[in-house]
């Protein structure tokens, strides 16, 4: 796992969408399931909703706490 993707969920926003502006670690789960099964966007976005979901799914947004600290 690579800890700058980590950093990035803490830190970029949303671009777009009925959730602009909120932190992709913030994005709530429903919308991350939307995306999982609809398709997530191409490039950098895709890759972070991807894992944004992951960890959503397997209960694990608490590992995400100390990042937000910083």
């Amino acid at each position: 796992m690579d800890s700058e993707l980590l950093e990035l969920l803490v830190t970029r926003q949303m671009p777009y969408g009925k959730h602009k502006g909120c932190v992709l670690a913030d994005l709530p789960g429903n919308y991350l399931t939307w995306f999982a099964r609809e398709g997530f966007p191409s490039g950098e976005l895709g890759r972070l909703l991807a894992l944004m979901h992951e960890i959503d799914h397997n209960g694990l947004k608490h590992l995400l706490d100390p990042l937000r600290r910083r």
